[in-house]
């Protein structure tokens, strides 16, 4: 420990490991616990422990360390009383499995991932359980945000995500889902959820839905991280490598998306020489790794990212290689927002009327009603071809769907503009 800390330090290092260790320290203590909810319910009590704790005897050197003897100690503390009432109570998630008092569980000879929080990942990302829950339970157990900060990232009510939340956790229960990674002959099949999921959390955190910032760097850090120790247990499957690259490559931009003023800077507009160039070297060395390999669809999506970090400039890019490389993409997975991104890229090939027939084409098919770029890659376009009072309506309709302040203002900007004109 470290001398003791003044209150307002204390509750930045507590505020701090929250952020950071979050994901860890519930992952090693679902391994005592053997339950999510009595792990949640240990870990929040370790949270708690710290402010007191910390602000008499100073914040330790290693914090999570620290919350993690805290929270199984207390998992340990319920589980005995419970023994002790009932004589016998499994102390772990996986059948046939014992722990002693102060030891995890023993892995198995198949299973081939040992990071706590990736078991804690497959656990979430089961497939009896509906992905929209999958989603849910890794932001809530991995990344430690709250069922109000989920719902919020979502755009639905609270009430909702709680009982999708809960919902989740008894179905782990009721299923008896063991708390556990695959063994190598169903991981393949398991491991599409788990890139999904982590893709989502990513672009949550990259372009969160709302609130004063453009980026949560909280979620951004936490889908890297763990894609990391992803691609250094499963170096051989090309799409974990592809969903690394994607988000480095994309990641590497996030200091120029927005001035100095916080106002949102597009891509055509952004300083290429600021963009993290450790990130984009890594990414496009993943990217050349994949070549060899039968690239899917986060592959083929790196593949588009490292066209934008290698172009010079913005009209610089191969669009055409863009557009081919979406095509390919859309094959693999078809998607409508895949369909409205190669629109945005077969504008700058056959221009923004070619690429507005297809928008409207979208529009009007209805499978991306509600989704705030459609309206506002659409205001665009009508802009480009000089059609103001149309992109007027059309930024109108984009910000009635769009809450991040961000990308609002900017919004604002561009249909404030369109009716001047």
């Amino acid at each position: 420990m470290t001398a003791a800390d003044r209150p307002a330090d204390v509750e930045a290092a507590v505020a701090d490991a929250h952020r950071r260790e979050w994901g860890f320290v519930l992952a090693a203590t679902v391994r005592v616990a053997g339950s999510v909810d009595l792990a949640e319910e240990c870990v929040q009590d370790a949270y708690g422990a710290a402010l007191d704790t910390w602000r008499r005897q100073g914040v330790p050197r290693s914090p999570g360390a620290w919350l993690t003897t805290t929270a199984r100690r207390r998992a340990l503390d319920v589980l005995r009383r419970e023994q002790t009432l009932r004589r016998k109570l499994p102390l772990l998630a996986e059948p046939g499995v014992t722990a002693g008092a102060d030891e995890a569980m023993v892995d198995r000879e198949d299973e081939v991932i040992t990071d706590e929080r990736l078991r804690l990942v497959f656990t979430c990302c089961h497939p009896a359980l509906a992905r929209e829950a999958q989603v849910a339970l890794t932001l809530r157990l991995l990344c430690g945000l709250t069922t109000a900060e989920i719902a919020a990232a979502f755009l639905v009510p609270e009430p909702t995500m709680a009982a999708r939340v809960t919902r989740a956790k008894k179905k782990i229960a009721a299923a008896h889902i063991p708390y556990r990674v695959p063994g190598s002959t169903e991981l393949p099949d398991r491991l599409d959820a788990v890139l999904t999921v982590l893709h989502l959390v990513f672009t949550t955190g990259h372009a969160a839905p709302g609130g004063a910032d453009l980026v949560r760097a909280d979620l951004v850090a936490r889908a890297l991280d763990l894609g990391r120790v992803l691609h250094a247990l499963m170096s051989d499957e090309p799409e974990v490598r592809g969903l690394l690259a994607l988000m480095l490559l994309t990641d590497s931009r996030r200091d120029t998306r927005v001035d100095a003023s916080g106002r949102l800077v597009l891509l055509a507009d952004q300083d290429r020489d600021r963009w993290d160039r450790a990130q984009v070297l890594e990414g496009l060395a993943l990217v050349r790794d994949l070549h060899h390999s039968r690239v899917g669809r986060f592959g083929l999506q790196a593949a588009i990212a490292a066209e934008h970090a290698v172009a010079p400039s913005y009209p610089e890019t191969r669009w055409g290689r863009v557009v081919a490389l979406y095509d390919a993409l859309l094959r693999e997975w078809p998607s409508p927002v895949v369909e409205l991104n190669r629109a945005v890229a077969l504008a700058e090939v056959a221009g923004p009327e070619a690429a507005l027939a297809e928008v409207d084409r979208l529009a009007a098919d209805g499978r991306l009603a509600g989704y705030r770029y459609l309206p506002a890659t659409r205001a665009d376009l009508l802009r480009r071809l000089g059609r103001s009072a149309e992109a007027a309506t059309a930024y109108d309709e984009a910000l009635a769907l769009t809450d991040n302040e961000a990308e609002r203002a900017f919004l604002t900007s561009r249909r404030d503009e369109a009716r001047r004109i």
